[in-house]
């Protein structure tokens, strides 16, 4: 049986290793320098992940867990499914062009590096983004039923088209060291959603 404490330990490897792998990438971080940040003995270590792959695997999955939670959390709220969806993505922009690279997204951080390099963690990468995806096509076709958003197409295909824009945008926004690939994500987002959003204002 896992303990109270066991557990505790797990997920304090798993946090200390997100702003590290979230910095550095997966592939140039190695385990001793996860284990001495998190101060874990190797032989504990291996007692929660049976390889490197496990623990990048664990670590996708416990990364969209929290992402899920923090959706769940934003489109329960009482608001506008018009609104939740700006804030969302302002939300990714403030998150994306925070100082430093740590606690940014790992399906930008780790998508093309690890998708190739390990069938697991692109399962990872996979089931997270489909939740990611999911939960947006249910607050667009919110919106569409209380008449918030005016949308041209079906709210799933639409949600996957706009979850892979901003994945995109924050790439080119990390090549050009610019947030202008994100606002023109914005731009055209509103854009998409419908006249609705056109003059929405959002404080984030």
């Amino acid at each position: 049986m896992v303990t109270h404490d066991s557990k505790h330990a797990r997920q304090h490897i798993l946090a200390v290793a997100q702003q590290i792998v979230g910095r550095k990438g997966f592939s140039a971080v190695g385990l001793n320098e996860v284990l001495q940040a998190a101060q874990v003995p190797k032989g504990s270590f291996y007692h929660y992940f049976s390889s490197k792959d496990a623990f990048g695997q664990a670590l996708l999955e416990d990364y969209f867990e929290s992402y899920s939670a923090d959706m769940q959390q934003l489109f329960s709220s009482d608001q506008p499914e018009s609104r939740k969806l700006l804030l969302y993505w302002q939300n990714w922009i403030a998150s994306q062009t925070a100082p430093g690279d740590c606690g940014k997204c790992l399906a930008v951080k780790l998508g093309a590096e690890v998708a190739d390099l390990s069938e697991a963690m692109r399962q990872a990468l996979e089931q997270g983004t489909s939740r990611i995806i999911a939960c947006l096509a249910a607050a667009l076709a919110r919106g569409q039923a209380q008449g918030s958003l005016n949308l041209d197409q079906p709210p799933e295909p639409l949600a996957a088209q706009l979850y892979a824009l901003w994945l995109g945008a924050s790439v080119m926004a990390k090549i050009s060291r610019t947030d202008t690939p994100l606002h023109e994500a914005l731009a055209l987002t509103r854009q998409v959603l419908g006249s609705a959003t056109a003059t929405l204002q959002i404080n984030a």
